[in-house]
């Protein structure tokens, strides 16, 4: 088979680039000038002679191709990957300022301006917006191959790029900022980039902590401005908002420090110390807003002239605090606003040393629940309105009771999650300290399982008491959860998210959490007996589960001890109907199936749990666990959520943003505001038109039930053939992969070989560095080449619906971009380090035929060539390609050196290659701007 190289052009790439697609590609220019500048004037001439498209290089040698160039590349990617993300930015600002704010897709004026012209009016929008709610939850798997310390690095110098758009700034104070930048480059240029030690979960915590104290509530108040706008520019009226605070809920999640599935470092002492930290930060950033809010109530109103109410609770406070109230009080004299907010600081359970909060410090008369700062802020407001400032009360007032509504005292919601294996082998072992069947309840069946622990579960008995000697997974189980019962008796449970249950494939899996709950003291007696203190969780991965997921969900629901605690705890929050949460996972469906298969059970398992949660009159609220590439679950939000079964938004979404998605998403102010406000937009229209239209199966079920059995059968017969885990170990830079230290989580759950055992992330983090990215299309085109050969008229109706159904647009435009990312070339190349001669053509072979056939069937599914439908990705990919070529044959070199020297022990040779080797991975993972 032939294969064409996707750059065949003599001109300079950038310059092509620039001319077509213009700004964006000027600024990298710009960046890359600079960078050569600041590093001749530091005596680096030899390296900055080599910036590519900027400089003559000569042609590339492997041999010589230096860490030093490897470093080069990777900085030039991130530089690219910056300006076209402010170009991005950009552009929609000008497109708003010029035309409308609908005319940018996905947004809330897009969006509105939609509903209006299917008929819904403003009051009926507005009365729906309350119950919307997002929730992004922030996780570190090993998916984000940059430090820290580099990502901070472009946060500075992504300001300074935005500082050169302002037009207010003179000629000598850019030139300023243009040296600035250079600074900025070379602190880059001498930063190191990849981790040589593994990063612990204290570290990834605090990567974490830097977009939940830092932009987060920055961005609260833009995103309601955007909406004030939007509905303003519909022709809304504005009070419908401003006046009933009808504003979607955003809140926070986090799993750094709670996920142990696979996870030994992930101990409950890491467990305490998460929540304690997320406690000291969001109480933080409160102590900030109300510092701010001391600075802006400088408004002459005395304690005597003040509301009765507010004075009322003036006195209250300083009684309640003592020596430390009277001196609040006494500050600010005849400025009794600002007197209240001191007050309120003095409240906050934390030590504070030169204005600044320093550590937790509970003392008397301090706010335990963040409710009761809502309270206080309440009052503020009313008395703002009775002195005749109500523009400052709706502002400044209602800004901070929206933070502290967002982050409570807990900054970010902190889900367990765990192993159903896991599990079950804490419930043998506490059950063999009891002196029970312990050993013998692994090997029982399902009803045996279920008969024994409804048993369990009429009483509050635990199993051992504390002296008793436990196994390992036992001890372990039980000291995270009695660390989850001392904060719920101590604070209450806002800050705790779930008790998630990966790898659910039974009604069992999710009981045996409520016996562990028991011996921890989670358990409570209520006046309908005993109930559960923290929702219990499924999570439904594999195809297999999914498609049992409606049918485990039934069993759960009509079990008496979830519906008591499910009830318990609606009543608890003030809930009007109970809430079940259900975690869908989109890694390891993928991997198990191919992606059709994966989407599309996904999708069906969806529709199947709503109906099942309407049937127990219970809400139910999904919790998608997404990853960073197509494989895993990307794509555009909006899409996504429009591509979601009817009802299966319901007002409510939840969803994972893992690693390098996190810095990409939220890196900057504006467009983390821009990724929220497409989550919140997108969610109100598809819940308000789910709620007042009827559900119908999807009008092509029966064609994606074929393409799902069908992909998936030639995706797993790959799979399953001999040699084909001997082919991807030698063909990807797996085994690099799993030595690298870009993540505190093992590659593997438990250790062993099989692809069974290996974590989605790695695998595809393998395939794409490879260039292969076939978890996200192989089996495609065989497919769909049967479809268009056996039923012609369907394949036309497929044709027809990747047009309008926002389910297969979604689907197949994810596809499109994946293929867009693979490369046959370079695939090849790869191959080329698999030893067996057979072995390699044999799967060579099936890779490159089928990638035809996809590319072949696609191109007649979407009619016009990726170059017209996709100017910008298409032109992005072709610059870099001229270059990430380069990177991919100086990684192939080190992989065939390395693993040679492993082979014959040469152990200091292995570990210098394997720091090359890991410089190649971070700098292909920066090019394609996705890892797993």
């Amino acid at each position: 088979m032939k294969i064409k190289s996707p750059i065949a052009t003599n001109t300079n790439p950038l310059d092509r680039v620039e001319k077509e697609l213009g700004k964006p590609y000027e600024d990298l220019r710009f960046l890359l000038e600079a960078l050569r500048e600041v590093l001749i004037e530091n005596g680096e001439a030899d390296i900055a002679n080599q910036i590519p498209w900027i400089v003559d290089s000569p042609g590339f040698d492997p041999d010589k191709f230096s860490r030093r160039q490897i470093q080069l590349y990777s900085i030039v990617f991130q530089l690219m990957n910056m300006v076209e993300v402010n170009g991005a930015v950009q552009n929609r600002r000008k497109t708003e300022d010029s035309r409308s704010m609908a005319s940018v897709n996905g947004l809330w004026a897009r969006n509105l301006q939609m509903l209006t012209q299917k008929g819904y009016r403003g009051e009926q929008i507005a009365q729906i917006l309350p119950e919307i709610g997002v929730e992004p939850v922030l996780t570190a798997h090993p998916t984000e191959a940059k430090r820290s310390t580099v990502l901070e690095h472009h946060r500075e110098l992504y300001l300074l790029l935005v500082k050169r758009e302002n037009k207010m700034y003179t000629a000598k104070e850019q030139e300023e900022n243009r040296e600035e930048i250079k600074l900025a480059l070379y602190r880059l240029w001498k930063t190191g980039e990849i981790f040589t030690e593994k990063p612990d979960v204290s570290s990834e915590l605090r990567n974490i902590l830097h977009y939940l104290t830092n932009v987060f509530p920055d961005v609260l108040p833009v995103l309601d401005h955007r909406l004030e706008q939007a509905w303003k520019e519909t022709g809304f009226d504005p009070g419908l908002i401003a006046n009933n605070n009808a504003f979607p809920r955003i809140s926070f999640g986090n799993w750094v420090g709670g996920d142990r599935d696979g996870h030994p470092l992930v101990t409950p002492e890491v467990t305490r110390d998460t929540m304690r930290v997320l406690r000291l930060n969001a109480l933080i950033v409160i102590n900030r807003k109300l510092t701010e809010l001391v600075r802006h109530l400088s408004f002459a109103w005395s304690y005597k002239e003040c509301h009765w109410r507010m004075r009322e609770r003036i006195d209250q406070m300083t009684r309640d605090l003592g020596d430390r109230g009277q001196e609040a009080l006494n500050r600010n004299r005849g400025e009794v606003f600002r007197q209240f907010v001191n007050l309120m600081i003095t409240k906050l359970p934390i030590d504070t040393r030169r204005g600044h909060a320093t550590s937790l410090r509970e003392h008397a008369g301090c706010y335990v629940y963040s409710g009761e700062l809502i309270s206080d802020l309440e009052i503020l407001r009313s008395g703002l309105i009775e002195y005749g400032a109500r523009s400052i009360a709706r502002e400044d007032i209602q800004s901070a009771i929206r933070l502290v509504e967002t982050f409570g005292f807990h900054l970010a919601k902190l889900d367990v999650r765990q192993n159903s294996s896991y599990h079950d082998l804490a419930i043998s072992e506490f059950m063999e300290a009891a002196s029970l069947e312990g050993k013998s309840y692994l090997n029982w069946d399902e009803s045996k399982r279920l008969a024994f622990i409804n048993e369990e579960l009429k009483s509050n008995r635990p199993f051992t008491h504390p002296n008793m000697e436990l196994g390992p997974h036992a001890k372990a189980a039980l000291g995270c959860y009695q660390v989850l019962a001392q904060h719920i008796s101590a604070y209450g449970n806002a800050g705790i998210g779930a008790l998630i249950v990966s790898m659910t494939r039974s009604l069992s899996d999710l009981l045996t959490v409520y016996l562990l709950s028991r011996e921890a003291g989670l358990m409570k007696n209520s006046p309908e007996g005993l109930v559960c203190l923290l929702p219990v969780v499924p999570l439904f991965e594999t195809i297999r589960d999914l498609e049992a997921a409606p049918g485990i969900l039934d069993d759960f629901l009509n079990h008496p001890f979830t519906k008591r605690s499910l009830h318990y705890m609606a009543r608890a929050e003030g809930k009007s109907m109970p809430v079940q949460q259900v975690m869908v996972g989109y890694s390891d469906s993928n991997k198990d199936g191919g992606i059709i298969a994966s989407q599309w059970n996904l999708y069906k398992a969806q529709a199947g749990m709503v109906e099942i949660g309407e049937k127990h009159g219970i809400k139910i609220r999904f919790f998608h666990g997404k990853g960073g590439s197509i494989s895993r679950g990307a794509g555009p939000s909006h899409y996504f959520v429009q591509a979601l079964p009817h009802s299966a938004a319901n007002g409510d979404l939840r969803l994972t943003e893992q690693g390098e998605t996190i810095s990409q998403k939220y890196a900057n102010k504006i467009n983390a505001a821009y990724n929220l406000e497409l989550l919140v937009a997108s969610l109100t229209s598809k819940t308000l038109i789910s709620r007042t239209s009827k559900r119908t199966p999807h009008p092509l079920a029966d064609l994606l039930d074929y393409l799902s059995a069908d992909g998936r059968k030639h995706y797993t017969e790959l799979l399953k053939s001999e040699g084909f885990m001997e082919f991807f170990r030698n063909a990807t830079p797996i085994d690099a992969i799993e030595s690298s230290k870009i993540g505190s989580r093992p590659s593997r759950r438990t250790g062993a070989a099989e692809l069974q055992d290996l974590r989605a992330i790695p695998w595809v983090f393998g395939w794409g560095q490879a260039r292969y990215n076939m978890t996200s299309w192989y089996g495609i085109g065989s497919t769909l080449e049967k479809l268009r050969r056996e039923q012609p008229g369907m394949f036309d109706e497929l044709k027809k619906a990747i047009q309008s159904d926002p389910f297969i647009r979604y689907v197949f435009t994810n596809i499109d971009t994946s293929l867009a990312a693979t490369d046959e070339v370079i695939m090849t190349e790869y191959a080329a380090l698999v030893e067996d001669k057979k072995l390699r053509e044999q799967y060579l072979e099936k890779f490159l035929s089928e990638l035809s056939l996809t590319r072949s069937t696609m191109q007649d599914l979407l009619g016009e060539p990726i170059e017209g439908r996709r100017r910008q990705h298409y032109y992005s990919n072709l610059l870099r390609a001229s270059i990430l070529n380069h990177l991919h044959r100086k990684q192939i070199a080190l992989l065939r050196q390395w693993r040679q020297e492993k082979k014959f022990n040469e152990t200091e040779k292995a570990e210098e290659s394997l720091m090359s080797l890991l410089m190649t991975i971070n700098a292909i993972a920066g090019a394609l701007r996705n890892t797993g």
